[in-house]
């Protein structure tokens, strides 16, 4: 099996975890110095640690009861490198539906996840994750 073909399945297998809300196999998931990156403005926007994901990955159900479910709808693989089209859904503790799209860039080093960059409509977690609140704006 080639590297590409790898990685790809430990794609699968992340978005399992994730819409398991597995938080053991998301942090298995990720190398030591593994980070996660997340697109915009947003109270949730920024590089994350490992520890820190792994806090934010058991969190899901208690803003998501029912879970949050991704569905990749395309993967293109190059090397260590591995991009996803994808979209999630879910009901919010709000009673707000959370739909969005996403395009997440995995990059692995030696099978295990060292960046997760995630771009996604940055509106839709001001509105729906975030409650309307915005970060302060720097003068």
């Amino acid at each position: 099996m080639s590297i590409e073909e790898e990685n790809k399945r430990r794609v699968e297998a992340f978005f399992d975890a994730m819409n398991a809300a597995d938080s053991q196999r998301i942090a298995a998931a990720y190398a030591e110095d593994g980070t996660c990156w997340t697109s915009g403005n947003t109270l949730i926007s920024g590089t994350l640690t490992k520890p820190q994901i792994v806090a934010g990955a058991s969190a899901v159900l208690d803003v998501f009861p029912e879970g949050l479910a991704f569905t990749v709808h395309a993967m293109t693989a190059e090397g260590e490198r591995v991009a996803v089209e994808a979209e999630s859904n879910g009901q919010h503790v709000s009673g707000i539906w959370y739909r969005n799209l996403y395009h997440f860039l995995f990059e692995f080093r030696n099978g295990k996840l060292l960046r997760l960059k995630e771009y996604m409509d940055t509106e839709q977690i001001t509105d729906v994750l975030c409650g309307g609140e915005r970060p302060p704006q720097a003068e």
